[in-house]
């Protein structure tokens, strides 16, 4: 009705930060906070007018977000609840994490929670001397996004499967002026496409390697068919795609089957018809 008024009584604080993530139940739950959400909206829907909490629940009964992707099994995280405790009170960490070159022990100061694609990831201010990387992870595939600076001490990304052991450090800390935890992400995630695909392969994509071609590859993939040149008369068009470095390329082209040809550079189609051949070799009696 014009000029309706309610307030909203009986939340508690963390019902209050669970209807934050009324979009995201499945997210709600691995935080622990399932339970506290559903009786949140329960209590935010008993102070609606009838009419507006009935389209409420329409939208319930109409959309739901379902986070992971197909055909992978979601991380284990047992330590999610502990790092996204430490976010939310603001307390320093111990951690022992494990990364692609050996495992590490690190002092964070945990700034915010990240789910992507169906994964968690923690964002940490890093205390302590010693570091090297601006990436847990260096170069190799599985790297996560990045660091920033002119925050005092290097923030960093670290996939919260990958902790071994995360303990209270027994201090608060307080955190940097104006961080922006979603234009951290925006800006790290580009640095480290970037990062990653530093070389470009010449292809020729039939019709339905062209149609996998985002699926497999992303945005990389969505831009080399934005600038493919015009199909011939089967149909393959010839297009740049941004790949990571050969040992990975390879294997990720292999995965398009005959769908695709590599053009160059000749590094790279030599690699792709060297490893064709070992393959062949295992199925003697087949080829």
């Amino acid at each position: 009705m014009e000029g309706y008024r309610t307030r909203l009584t009986g939340l508690s604080g963390t019902e209050a930060h669970a209807l934050f993530l009324a979009g995201t139940p499945g997210a709600a739950e691995d935080l622990g906070l399932g339970a506290v959400l559903a009786t949140a909206q329960l209590k935010l829907r008993a102070a609606l007018p009838a009419a507006l909490a009935e389209r409420t629940r329409a939208v319930a009964e109409r959309f739901h977000l379902d986070a992971p992707a197909w055909f992978r099994e979601a991380d284990e995280v047992p330590h999610l609840a502990a790092v996204a405790g430490a976010v939310w009170d603001q307390r320093v960490v111990r951690a022992h994490y494990r990364r692609w070159r050996g495992e590490v022990h690190r002092e964070l100061c945990p700034l915010g929670v990240v789910l992507k694609g169906g994964l968690w990831y923690l964002v940490a201010q890093v205390r302590g001397p010693g570091l090297k990387s601006a990436v847990e992870g260096s170069q190799e595939r599985g790297q996560e996004p990045g660091e920033t600076e002119g925050t005092g001490r290097p923030v960093r990304t670290y996939r919260v499967s990958r902790f071994l052991k995360v303990e209270d450090a027994g201090e608060v800390f307080d955190r940097p002026g104006g961080f922006d935890l979603a234009a951290f992400w925006e800006e790290s995630s580009r640095r480290l496409e970037a990062a990653v695909r530093q070389d470009v392969a010449r292809v020729r994509l039939s019709p339905r390697a062209s149609a996998l071609l985002p699926m497999r590859f992303g945005a990389a993939g969505t831009r080399a068919l934005e600038g493919a040149g015009p199909p011939d008369a089967q149909g393959w068009v010839e297009a740049d795609l941004e790949v990571e470095a050969s040992t990975v390329a390879v294997g990720d082209l292999l995965g398009m089957g005959a769908q695709v040809e590599v053009l160059g550079p000749a590094e790279l189609r030599w690699a792709l018809a060297r490893e064709v051949a070992a393959v062949a070799e295992l199925y003697p009696d087949s080829v």
